[in-house]
């Protein structure tokens, strides 16, 4: 899950790395922008925590696809530049649509892991993986870890070899 706004920022190639890796490896990818689908706000309407509804949200929006994809995958990359110390805002619609897996645990034993470049590097991180941490506990997914890296400008961590091969050789160990 790509949710950076810029298309060819430091997010996306470090997540596209990570793929490179695990296709190495033989693993079959999927990278989807969230950017480029439609996601609403999550209304607490509580429709996905009732069986009744199957564990499904009432809303009908680009997350439709998102869910097929999220149930079908071992892992999940959670790819986010750092806003404000915490992920950027379609990143944040994303978890908060992310509800319906509470109550059906249907990703519980999956993994998630998360990328995030930001201006100041690693010490900033903290918030973000906290939030990323007890969101993985909530819904049941395995803490892979993360890849942080020092990164602002758009394409800077293309001029650092040692940060694309650290972002490989992680999807190559998963």
């Amino acid at each position: 899950m790509l949710g950076s706004p810029r298309k060819g920022g430091n997010t996306e190639i470090l997540v596209d790395e990570i793929l490179r890796g695990a296709k190495a490896k033989g693993h079959v990818t999927e990278r989807l922008r969230l950017y480029d689908c439609e996601i609403l706000p999550c209304l607490d309407c509580r429709g996905c925590k009732k069986e009744a509804s199957g564990y499904t949200c009432a809303l009908s929006d680009g997350m439709e696809k998102i869910y097929a994809t999220l149930e079908r995958a071992d892992l999940i990359v959670f790819g986010t530049p750092i806003y404000w110390y915490g992920p950027t805002a379609k990143m944040k619609l994303f978890i908060d649509r992310l509800r319906p897996y509470i109550a059906s645990r249907k990703l519980a034993g999956k993994k998630g892991l998360v990328v995030a470049p930001s201006e100041e590097g690693a010490a900033c991180c903290g918030p973000l993986l906290k939030m990323f941490a007890m969101s993985f506990d909530y819904l049941g997914l395995e803490n892979a870890g993360s890849l942080l890296a020092q990164a602002y400008e758009k394409g800077d961590i293309e001029k650092m070899p040692g940060e694309l091969e650290r972002a490989r050789e992680k999807g190559f160990s998963l």
